[in-house]
């Protein structure tokens, strides 16, 4: 599925339409939304369909930085892992897509990959207008599991976009980068937010229409995701780029990167209440009916039982 743009750049009014559209999604159905119903499925689909926001990257502005500033964001040691994540979620979602039978939600799915791929073109125009650096990309392989590598894409992105959503917020206060810049990857990052919101919703219609004996597999399948996605982030990631070198890379960098992107210091207390904050805030705007990934907010405020809050 790939969605009409504007053949023109959009005026200022249409952009901010847009943008609230994009943020903002309330279902018309009175009355609950139980899981696993075709109802739920339906809406699922229209929030994410009616929240698409068809910002064009080749129309992006990306403002002329200082020395100090554009070195900062190529010292940056996420760049390679971020275009390649993008590659492969979208290769991922598409190949997902494609076996799905109910026609919502594989459009859904596909709007995700193409969402996905739209992602990608942004970060290798960053790239490029800053001067950034990049390991030639590997073929992106077709998995043999689909289902696996979803999962595997979906849970990921919930754990990313969640310290994302802190980090973020860290370096619009600390005005390290220019407001230009963070005001140009404010709808990426609301975009993400959309896609776990989707994720979130499919695994609980999914899950609901599943038989018991199939769920036990599903589940088992899931819990197996979760130890590969912590065993994944427990060092750094070794991948091989297009001509075989091995690289390096800092999967880590979403839950320690507060220091790169701020100008002072934040503690991971106050990083974690940040992103909880942020992750209620982004999520506010879409129907409460709707479920929300859990497992990161649920864990960080266990996680937080633990940790004293700085006084002052």
């Amino acid at each position: 599925m790939e969605p009409r743009l504007p053949l023109e750049p959009p005026d200022a009014a249409a952009l901010e339409a847009a943008d609230r559209k994009m943020r903002y999604w309330q279902s018309k159905v009175v009355g609950p939304l139980p899981a696993g119903s075709d109802l739920h499925k339906r809406e699922m689909c229209r929030m994410f369909s009616e929240t698409f926001n068809p910002y064009r990257p080749s129309v992006l502005s990306w403002p002329n930085l200082d020395a100090e500033t554009r070195n900062k964001i190529v010292s940056l040691p996420i760049w390679d892992i971020a275009v390649q994540t993008e590659g492969k979620a979208r290769l991922r979602m598409a190949a997902y897509a494609s076996q799905q039978l109910d026609i919502d939600v594989r459009h859904a799915l596909a709007l995700n990959a193409w969402e996905e791929s739209r992602h990608k073109d942004v970060l290798s125009r960053l790239v490029e207008a800053y001067g950034i650096k990049l390991a030639k990309e590997a073929p992106y392989v077709y998995p043999k599991d689909t289902q696996w590598a979803y999962l595997v894409t979906g849970y990921s992105e919930c754990i990313d976009s969640f310290f994302a959503f802190g980090l973020f917020e860290v370096a619009r206060r600390s005005g390290l980068f220019p407001p230009e810049l963070t005001d140009t990857f404010e709808p990426v990052i609301q975009e993400e937010c959309r896609h776990i919101l989707l994720f979130a919703n499919w695994v609980a219609w999914y899950r609901a229409n599943l038989p018991w004996y199939a769920r036990i597999g599903f589940e088992l399948k899931v819990a197996a995701v979760w130890v590969f996605l912590v065993w994944e982030r427990i060092g750094v990631a070794r991948t091989l780029d297009a001509d075989g070198n091995e690289v390096r890379q800092d999967s880590k960098f979403t839950v320690k990167g507060a220091q790169d992107v701020s100008t002072g210091k934040i503690a991971p207390g106050d990083l974690m209440r940040l992103c909880l904050k942020e992750n209620d805030r982004r999520f506010a705007g879409y129907d409460a009916r709707l479920r929300r990934p859990e497992t990161m907010p649920r864990l960080v405020r266990f996680a937080l039982r633990f940790m004293k809050q700085k006084k002052g």
